[in-house]
């Protein structure tokens, strides 16, 4: 089975245009270094698209063979598909294993995403003879009301939901097997260490 991989394309385009912008100004912070000040905005930088990193770029949902793969900032996390007993979707993606809840860092379920999927399938009010906006046909009015109220978030829920039902049917008394690895993300913590140590380069710059 392919693998898919989900995640915020909002945060996504976010986080790329930030680290672009940071890799322009950190050359040109080495190509005019001016003592601790250029430290300090190097830390500065540094210690941003950690951040930014952290909570933009890292996150995603990857569905795979064998379970679900969550990368969270910090943690990341594997659940078998027989493992899964259910998914629900709040705010965020929660899948529940046994005594264990996920909570997926991405995609994520905005008040503003909701109201706009509430009104997705709702026909539009007919304005008399002088009517404007176009008439859907009725296989696009069908599409519409079957994606109503359904959120990014909701939609990757269903995906993951269906794909544990199907291993769970195949696993037959197997199923409810398998346990929840966590681990915690080291990419995120060697760019947050690079970050520290540059905010104390900028400290002691400041000091001396």
């Amino acid at each position: 089975m392919k693998e898919e991989v989900f995640r915020s394309k909002f945060s996504m385009v976010l986080g790329w245009v930030w680290m672009a912008f940071t890799f322009v100004n950190a050359v040109d912070l080495v190509l005019r270094f001016s003592g601790p000040d250029s430290l300090v905005a190097g830390a500065v930088l540094a210690g941003l698209s950690a951040a930014i990193y952290a909570t933009c770029l890292r996150p995603r949902v990857i569905l795979g063979e064998d379970g679900v793969t969550v990368r969270n900032p910090l943690r990341d996390y594997f659940v078998p598909w027989t493992a899964i007993d259910g998914v629900r979707v709040s705010h965020a993606i929660l899948i529940d294993a046994g005594d264990t809840t996920v909570r997926c860092w991405t995609p994520q379920a905005s008040a503003r995403e909701r109201a706009s999927a509430n009104r997705r399938g709702a026909a539009p009010a007919r304005r008399g003879l002088l009517q404007t906006e176009p008439i859907p046909s009725k296989g696009e009015q069908a599409a519409l009301e079957a994606t109503a109220g359904k959120t990014h978030a909701d939609w990757v829920a269903q995906q993951i939901d269906e794909r544990a039902e199907a291993a769970r049917r195949k696993a037959g008394d197997q199923a409810g097997a398998g346990a929840v690895r966590v681990e915690w993300g080291n990419d995120t913590f060697i760019a947050l260490s690079i970050a520290v140590v540059l905010i104390v380069a900028a400290l002691v710059g400041q000091l001396f």
